[in-house]
């Protein structure tokens, strides 16, 4: 808000900002990219260990505890560690879009209501279980329809507002395909924004059940945000758009800065995030960022792509929904709960299996590595 305010009311600084905006013309993109990759990435660094020593100083620790005995145990060793680690995260993310990303767009300033909506919402999550922790019970913070009320209620906010706003833009809100060069839907305000409250809501709470072992969601979501960064810049030239039958979306760079800073972010976190992890992101990183990567997906209109880049996330969330479902089911049944899955998410049944925690992280990352490429290929066969 302070930044905003100098921002729109010092003649010097806003003319110095733009100055130094059109130093990184639009025709220089990548390096707007790269820029913001990397001053994203050293702002995390620099901050972290300021950020990790707050954290402990106010004694901000996990407590992992599961339904198994054999889980907790092997777990335990995390007991302490400081999270709501999404702090840094975000501050990283926000830092540099008011340095490079123009305010003045509106799909930016939604992104940030997105962004930080969200992170309070993982932040008032965390600060429940935390208090909870303390008093000697449950570790349950919000509740899931408490979670889902407010990420539907944003959702349908930010979708009628950018539905609205490019409204008189037909290729801003019509449904595009992987595979398929001419398979398009046009939406209409309603299916738009139930469309989009959907990618929104799931993404979040996707990346919210990954966020389960040191460096796991984090490595993921910076290999899938880089992904969606190239995704929104060849949206944002129209010769390249056209060339790969892509929508051509106007001033989609800046969501590709957004996706920029979202990697340097997520790998200056990595620094101190990877195994043995010196803090955790908590809910306060893993909702906001799994719903800002849905929001971007939405703007460039990539939503049905989102799914394969972002295949490891999707993955996970299928493996709760499929083994919490064969649960009831079977209950009602047989009178016995039964299970697909050792265990769900689907990184602990691994676990289970046998796997070491380094071999189901750094897995997982070279398959959301190859779903990211694979995802990229699929533009080139439209």
């Amino acid at each position: 808000m302070l930044y905003l305010l100098i921002h729109n009311y010092s003649p010097w600084l806003q003319a110095h900002h733009m100055k130094f905006l059109r130093i990184l013309t639009p025709d220089q993109d990548p390096f707007r990219q790269t820029a913001a990759i990397l001053l994203s990435f050293l702002v995390s660094i620099i901050l972290g260990p300021a950020v990790i020593g707050f954290l402990r100083r106010q004694s901000i620790g996990d407590a992992p505890k599961f339904d198994q005995a054999e889980m907790d145990a092997l777990m335990s060793k995390k007991t302490g560690t400081p999270t709501m680690g999404g702090i840094l995260i975000l501050s990283s993310i926000l830092i540099v879009t008011l340095l490079l990303v123009d305010l003045h767009n509106f799909q930016v300033r939604m992104a940030l209501l997105c962004m930080l909506f969200l992170g309070g919402l993982g932040l008032a999550d965390d600060c429940l279980k935390l208090v909870a922790a303390r008093r000697g019970g449950s570790r349950q913070g919000l509740k899931s329809w408490e979670k889902l009320l407010f990420q539907f209620g944003l959702g349908v906010l930010l979708c009628a507002f950018m539905y609205h706003h490019t409204r008189a833009i037909p290729e801003a809100h019509t449904l595009y395909f992987p595979f398929f060069k001419k398979l398009q839907i046009s939406l209409g305000p309603t299916a738009f924004i139930i469309i989009g409250t959907l990618v929104l809501t799931w993404s979040s709470n996707c990346v919210n059940l990954t966020d389960g072992l040191d460096g796991l969601a984090t490595g993921c979501m910076a290999i899938v945000s880089f992904a969606i960064c190239i995704l929104a810049l060849i949206s944002s030239q129209a010769e390249w758009a056209t060339r790969l039958f892509l929508p051509h979306i106007r001033y989609s760079e800046e969501m590709a800065l957004i996706a920029a800073a979202m990697t340097g972010a997520c790998l200056g976190f990595l620094w101190f995030n990877c195994q043995p992890a010196r803090v955790f992101m908590g809910d306060t990183g893993s909702l906001a960022l799994g719903g800002l990567i849905g929001y971007i997906a939405i703007v460039i209109r990539q939503e049905f792509l989102l799914f394969f880049v972002g295949g490891i996330f999707v993955i996970e969330g299928l493996s709760v929904m499929i083994q919490v479902a064969y649960f009831k089911y079977t209950r009602r049944r047989y009178g016995t709960g039964r299970r697909i899955f050792l265990m769900a998410p689907l990184h602990h049944h691994f676990q289970k299996k046998g796997w070491t925690e380094s071999q189901v992280v750094v897995r997982f990352w070279l398959l959301s590595g190859m779903l990211a490429a694979l995802a990229l290929a699929t533009v080139k066969i439209r």
